[in-house]
């Protein structure tokens, strides 16, 4: 990628917000979910990191979290599949004996010119990979988050006003939207956190993978700030979602770092 993301949060300080908590973040290989886990690093926190197959994505992030002084856990494999969202859960568990913070943050995205280009196949396959896994996960982790842990699910602007060529991805983060407000209420007297991190374009690997070259030459300029985010821009987000001194009144809420941008007034 040109530039290179910057999701390695070189620069970032922490201050010991997530001292002896253990995180699980689906996605983490690169990208936000590389600045996230490496950000909980370095505030203290062990993390596991789920993802596809990406290999050497994940062993970089993995070296970042030892480099931080904590230790970590990396699993590929299909999270569009129930048994290895409840493998991924079950594993973290054992390796860490708890689960204080959980991030699902993982996405799959094909934009498409119409709703009558999408077919049933990538319909199934964008739900099973943005929805199903967050409900296969977060359901198979409850059995294992205290008291006073958080859940933290990654949404987008576009779950927010909508994609014309990305229809099915938007409603995907739409309903991550009302599963973070939904379940915020089911585990308020567990003391559970529920919030949501539904960040504007960023720079990562899904976006040059995904769009038209003419799209990704242009991408983010559209935002009153004209540029895109990078990952390192996003990841203290969930830092402050994750962190009960920080966020501790806070519960269903989304957080939209959208580069200036007011959903409420888009237009078609």
């Amino acid at each position: 990628m040109s530039p290179r993301p910057r999701d390695e949060m070189a620069d970032y300080v922490g201050r010991g917000l997530l001292e002896g908590r253990t995180a699980l973040i689906t996605g983490g290989d690169s990208g936000i979910g590389r600045a996230v886990a490496v950000a909980f690093a370095k505030e203290g926190a062990d993390v596991s990191i789920a993802y596809l197959e990406e290999t050497d994505d994940a062993r970089h992030t993995i070296d970042l979290i030892s480099d931080a002084g904590r230790d970590s856990l990396g699993m590929p494999g299909d999270m569009s599949h129930a048994e290895h969202c409840r493998d991924v859960v079950a594993r973290t568990a054992a390796e860490f004996g708890r689960i204080d913070i959980l991030v699902n943050n993982l996405a799959y995205q094909r934009p498409q010119k119409s709703l009558e280009a999408i077919d049933d196949e990538q319909w199934d396959r964008t739900f099973r990979t943005n929805v199903y896994s967050y409900f296969w996960v977060t359901k198979a982790a409850l059995k294992h988050i205290p008291e006073g842990g958080s859940i933290i699910n990654t949404s987008s602007v576009n779950g927010l006003r909508g994609n014309s060529s990305l229809i099915d991805y938007a409603a995907t983060k739409g309903a991550i939207n009302a599963f973070t407000y939904s379940l915020a209420q089911s585990l308020v007297d567990r003391r559970i956190r529920v919030n949501c991190v539904a960040p504007g374009p960023v720079w990562t690997p899904l976006i040059p993978s995904t769009l038209p070259a003419e799209s990704v030459q242009r991408f983010g300029e559209d935002t009153p700030m004209g540029h895109t985010s990078h990952p390192d821009d996003i990841a203290p987000s969930y830092v402050f979602f994750a962190s009960e001194r920080l966020s501790g009144y806070y519960s269903g809420e989304i957080l939209a770092p959208t580069g200036g941008e007011i959903t409420a007034g888009c237009r078609p």
